[in-house]
């Protein structure tokens, strides 16, 4: 069941708080939203507090103007969250742009993680594979059905081995099923902010990775990944070799996350999480 809150500009923000325990604030990609983490929310731990965050214009929460749909108000936005639910520190786990968003939290509120596994996310990010992701940002599918849609996802590029009824699934959370057509679960112009950022100046988000210093540090990487190469993957784990990692085969940009190499890769790295937040003093009233 979504609940809502309302973040620092007003605009509505839906989210899920599920189960009990250890924090755990989960973080969609660019067009996704906290359904994206149903496959992985089935096999977490019994002492795991699932906390699924609909980033403005995505999901159920509201759509915002379009230059607010950037990292470090999404950023702000979660940790708004922390602070409505009376939450000092939380792991996080960010697909994607989720993960940029984490990496963000990291650098300017290092003292609300608890850990962070980055999905198919880092400080290096493919150019080809950010175009190809603009190439279907607020476009509408030109099928009429989700069955049809379906069928084009199971074209999806670096996915193979994957069964039918996962591809129904997602285009049930990637599209909405309108009159004769379908509609999109999130704000046609995230495309505008998109353009944006992708035509701005590349920025350095090397000192973003390395703010996550000391912190439970996990990377799932898609193997057929055409967002995160395997260059980059290396190169984070040559500055933090503490880094759990994982390429999960037969998969590209983002895995489900319900793939036996990422449940396990999520489990090590949750231990890693616990160990650290208990080494952490408690928070003082103020």
């Amino acid at each position: 069941m979504r609940k809502a809150f309302l973040a620092e500009d007003g605009t509505r923000l839906a989210y899920r708080d599920e189960g009990a325990g250890l924090p755990v604030l989960a973080l969609a990609g660019m067009t996704r939203d906290g359904r994206d983490f149903e496959y992985l929310a089935c096999h977490l731990p019994a002492d795991i507090r699932l906390i699924r965050l609909d980033s403005r214009g995505r999901g159920a929460s509201a759509w915002a103007d379009w230059h607010s749909y950037t990292v470090a108000q999404e950023a702000r936005d979660a940790l708004a969250l922390l602070d409505h639910l009376g939450l000092d520190r939380v792991a996080v786990v960010g697909t994607s742009r989720g993960g940029l968003l984490g990496m963000v939290m990291a650098a300017f509120a290092k003292a609300r993680l608890t850990g962070l596994c980055l999905v198919d996310c880092g400080p290096v990010l493919e150019r080809a594979g950010l175009q190809r992701i603009g190439d279907y940002v607020g476009v509408v599918p030109p099928v009429a059905t989700l069955e049809q849609a379906a069928d084009r996802l199971a074209a999806s590029p670096g996915f193979l081995k994957v069964p039918t009824e996962r591809w129904a699934e997602e285009a049930a959370r990637r599209y909405v099923q309108l009159e004769g057509r379908l509609g999109l679960p999130y704000d046609p112009a995230l495309r505008q902010s998109f353009d944006a950022a992708l035509a701005a100046p590349t920025a350095d988000a090397w000192p973003l990775f390395d703010a996550c210093a000391g912190l439970p540090l996990a990377l799932i990487r898609a193997a057929n990944s055409d967002v995160l190469s395997a260059e980059a993957a290396t190169g984070m784990a040559r500055r933090r070799p503490d880094l759990i990692r994982v390429d999960v085969p037969d998969r590209g940009h983002v895995p489900f996350l319900d793939e036996p190499q990422s449940l396990r890769t999520i489990a090590a790295w949750l231990d890693a999480v616990r160990a650290f937040a208990a080494s952490q003093p408690a928070a003082t009233a103020p």
